[in-house]
Order: structure tokens, then C-alpha cells, then sequence
């Protein structure tokens, strides 16, 4: 088995706006960056234009409402990435480019190798990790990390 995560998130301000010029401008070289990581395996890929990252694979009539979706081999190789990487500093800097959301906003659970899940199904893996909680279906980092050490 792999592993899926998607991460979801309301931009400030629209993709073409100075408020969120420095996350756009970086994110070809922050997903690159995964992508080029051992245990990396799949990610959802946006129009493919240059600094637009996957912001066009945005959630519902909202533009702003985007989402990363990618697969990996293991835990631990997604955790090197997500924490031990530039991207540790860009996310600690995302309140000053994303909205606080209330709801759930991360999901990670496990797929079949060769699966490359769709936005929507990750929407639903999400949304039942928040009515229910963290389970086999569907899990966060702490879960996880529960899980291992038993």
C-alpha cells in the first residue's frame, strides 16, 4: 500500500495578487522539490503553467479554495518531505498566505500502488475524517504516529 494526502487551503487573495505573490512564485520549486524525493510517487497536477502549481485544481466555484493531492511510498518519506524540507518553512509561513479554516483541512490514508485518487475522492476521504475522526479510512500525522508505535 501507498499513501494519499490531500491538504486544502483558502488563498488570501487570488493567485495573480501581490498578497500571495512570494507562495506562487515558489511553488514549481517547492513541488519540484517533492516530486524529486525518494518515496515520491504521484501528484496532482494543475494546468501545468509555470508558478501556477496546482491552484487551478481548486476546489468547487472558488478559485481560491485550492488543494494538494499527492501519493507517496511510506509515511516516513512524505514526513521527511512535509518537515524537513523547505517546505517546513513555507508551511509555518501559511497564515500569511492562506485564510484559517474551521473544518478539517488534512487527510492522509491508504491506497492501492498504481492509485492516483481524484480531487473528489479525497474530498470525501477528508469529510470523513472529520465527522468521524481519525480511523484506518481516514488519518492525520498523530494517528499515524500512534499507529507505529504499537
Amino acid at each position: 500500500m501507498h499513501l494519499a494526502e490531500l491538504n486544502i487551503g483558502r488563498l488570501i487573495a487570488p493567485t495573480n495578487d501581490p498578497r500571495v505573490a512570494e507562495f506562487m512564485e515558489n511553488l514549481d520549486r517547492v513541488n519540484g522539490l517533492g516530486k524529486r524525493m525518494p518515496g515520491f510517487v504521484w501528484m496532482m497536477e494543475g494546468s501545468g503553467e509555470p508558478g501556477t502549481g496546482n491552484t487551478d485544481a481548486h476546489i468547487g466555484d472558488d478559485p481560491q479554495f485550492v488543494a494538494n493531492l499527492s501519493v507517496w511510498e511510506t509515511p516516513e518519506q512524505l514526513q521527511t518531505f512535509v518537515f524537513d524540507t523547505v517546505h517546513a518553512r513555507f508551511m509555518a509561513r501559511g497564515k500569511k498566505w492562506f485564510e484559517g479554516l474551521v473544518q478539517m483541512h488534512f487527510v492522509m490514508w491508504w491506497v492501492a500502488e498504481g492509485t492516483q485518487p481524484t480531487l473528489d475522492q479525497a474530498l470525501e476521504k477528508l469529510s470523513y475524517r472529520e465527522k468521524h475522526g481519525d480511523s484506518d479510512a481516514a488519518f492525520g500525522w498523530d494517528w499515524l504516529r500512534a499507529q507505529a508505535a504499537q
